[in-house]
């Protein structure tokens, strides 16, 4: 039987849940989107048990829409209301000035998100590649990178250019303008595969 809210805020959140108060802090992602008017991404969420009284839950979190930053506090136990945020897989095209069009290949529809919406995640995107948009009434909110993307090597130090050392690291410029560390046998015009969400090289394509 689903438990009734007992919380409602402005707008669906993004979660970064930390064990206790106490322990070491241990992050891990959690989405709660709640029932607003305009939805937010990428909070604190922080579990507090003091000495007298009884627990809360404080949090930080930005919102999606005006990108915006709200603290809430939240008995702990309370339950939010999800907003109705849905994701669909659809493929960046182009860009124009400064909107990223991406498209629907089944009914050709275009979809855009501004170049304040797509922030730092610009370094990874690349033409044709396929990614999930988020709605939320009706309208796109945020789009999610792909995990891992294969990007090329257009750049590397020439005094490293072609060494097959060992261990050691060396900046690369990628196609989409990312600069990434690479291993020292990595050349220009190399295909590599990044970790969106750590920006760190995994290996050759």
């Amino acid at each position: 039987m689903a438990r009734t809210p007992t919380a409602t805020l402005s707008s669906p959140y993004c979660i970064l849940h930390r064990s206790s108060f106490s322990s070491k802090p241990s992050f891990l992602p959690l989405r709660i989107f709640p029932k607003t008017p305009s939805p937010p991404t990428f909070p604190k969420f922080l579990h507090v048990k003091p000495g007298k009284g009884a627990a809360f839950v404080r949090t930080k979190m930005r919102n999606y829409v005006t990108g915006n930053t709200v603290d809430k506090t939240f008995r702990a136990g309370s339950t939010i209301e999800e907003a109705n945020v849905f994701k669909e897989a659809k493929q960046f095209t182009y860009k124009d000035g400064v909107q990223f069009v991406f498209m629907d290949l089944s009914t050709f529809e275009e979809y855009r998100l501004n170049d304040a919406d797509v922030g730092d995640k610009t370094k990874w995107l690349k033409e044709g590649m396929d990614c999930n948009l988020l709605f939320w009434n009706g309208k796109v909110i945020d789009f999610e990178l792909p995990t891992t993307v294969q990007l090329t090597v257009v750049d590397v130090d020439p005094g490293l250019k072609g060494d097959t050392a060992q261990g050691g690291t060396k900046p690369a410029t990628l196609d989409t303008g990312a600069v990434v560390n690479v291993p020292l046998f990595v050349n220009i015009g190399e295909e590599i595969l990044v970790d969106t969400r750590t920006g760190q090289y995994m290996s050759r394509a």
